[in-house]
């Protein structure tokens, strides 16, 4: 379907474009959907891209590029090396920097009219609606689930588009979520998020680097269907894009009428703090308290392992991430297989737990203590802490 454009005529009796800008989107002017007309929509218009990371590089960077008045960042994190295998944004000068330093000082290169608004802040539940409220689109570009959550509750309340992207090794997806507009929201398809550690990030299952580029630029492109009033955005459709069978698929999204956010009768009518319940960080601290698991540094099993003591130091991550780095004398047991290679490990040894961060071997020692094993520990930090504070010439990923 079709609709309006979403920015208030009224805004545009002010607007125009200097002959640098002319030329600057000349082949937009000239494009018969866009015009002269639709250029001052994009110069009036006001979007908020969440995260300027692997979908943000793109979104960012194109919006720039079209004309988009007004851009902010919501980010507060900073460039690691890890991230430019897909964060086009930023650059290896930038390793060390704050993301939204970088990507303003790149965007204002790309096209030096746009305003770019800096967000240095976590979005949660006690700034988000002083950030969204001047917005006209908010575009999600984050990978965790309280934001999604967050962006989407918000966006209901305040009636503003969300343009939703999510990205995975080689899948990712994008809709728009807009139900004043007659659209779910993201409530109606997953009314609650997932338990903690059910869903892996893309920091622990892996992205390939040009899958955001397709996804943010799909993105983009619906911001700008909805403030030119063109096109049939992705409002009630998802679209799926595989990459290694280069298929693109279309769902049909239909809105819950028990939402319990964008329905008649809601049940949720204020912002929420998710990080209470999504595990990031607060859930994962709660469960430790009712959970407790025992920990020892890296420095503790370095001196173990300097001593020569008698334990076994079992690995849990998958076969690729022991291939890039590792601790010397590690037993390999994918956390996936443990349950069926139990006979592998004697519930007389004292065993040492590691991963890449710890939690992935938490969940292993709670497995095996299930199992009966009783000596055992968590390497807190796993081997990225090994690398820091260890043995540097160990490689980060």
């Amino acid at each position: 379907m079709s609709i309006p454009s979403i920015i208030d005529p009224s805004r545009l009796e002010d607007i125009e474009l200097s002959n640098d800008e002319v030329a600057r989107y000349s082949r937009h002017l000239i494009m018969p959907e866009v015009t002269l007309a639709g250029q001052k929509k994009l110069k009036a218009a006001k979007v908020l891209c969440i995260g300027t990371g692997g979908l943000g590089s793109p979104i960012a960077l194109y919006l720039a590029a079209a004309g988009v008045g007004t851009l902010g960042l919501v980010d507060c994190d900073i460039v690691d090396y890890s991230n430019l295998q897909r964060q086009i944004l930023h650059g290896t000068k930038d390793v060390g920097r704050k993301k939204i330093l970088s990507a303003r000082d790149r965007i204002k290169d790309v096209n030096p009219n746009v305003q770019v608004r800096l967000h240095d802040a976590f979005f949660t539940a006690a700034n988000a609606r002083e950030i969204v409220e001047d917005y006209d689109i908010v575009i999600d570009g984050t990978d965790n689930f309280p934001t999604r959550y967050l962006s989407n509750d918000i966006c209901v309340f305040l009636g503003k588009p969300n343009v939703y992207g999510s990205i995975f090794r080689f899948d990712g997806q994008v809709t728009v979520f807009a139900p004043h507009l007659g659209g779910p929201c993201y409530r109606c398809l997953y009314p609650e998020p997932p338990p903690p550690g059910m869903v892996p990030s893309c920091a622990e299952g892996g992205v390939l680097g040009v899958l955001p580029g397709v996804i943010g630029v799909i993105q983009a492109i619906e911001a700008i269907k909805l403030i030119c009033g063109i096109g049939e955005p992705l409002i009630g459709r998802l679209l799926h894009f595989d990459a290694l069978k280069m298929k693109f698929r279309e769902f049909k999204l239909r809105k819950d009428p028990k939402c319990p956010v964008c329905s008649e009768n809601p049940n949720i009518t204020d912002l929420i703090d998710y990080e209470q319940f999504c595990g990031i960080p607060q859930a994962a601290a709660a469960e430790a308290a009712e959970a407790p698991v025992p920990e020892i540094t890296v420095e503790q099993l370095k001196a173990r392992l300097d001593a020569r003591e008698n334990f076994v130091l079992l690995d849990v991550r998958e076969p690729y991430e022991f291939d890039i780095a590792r601790i010397p004398g590690s037993k390999l047991i994918p956390l996936g297989q443990l349950h069926e290679r139990l006979s592998e490990l004697d519930t007389a040894d004292e065993i040492v737990i590691h991963c890449k961060s710890g939690y992935r071997s938490a969940n292993a020692l709670r497995e095996l203590q299930a199992a009966g094993f009783g000596k055992l520990w968590n390497v807190a930090g796993g081997i990225l802490a090994w690398a820091d504070r260890i043995d540097p010439t160990v490689a980060k990923y």
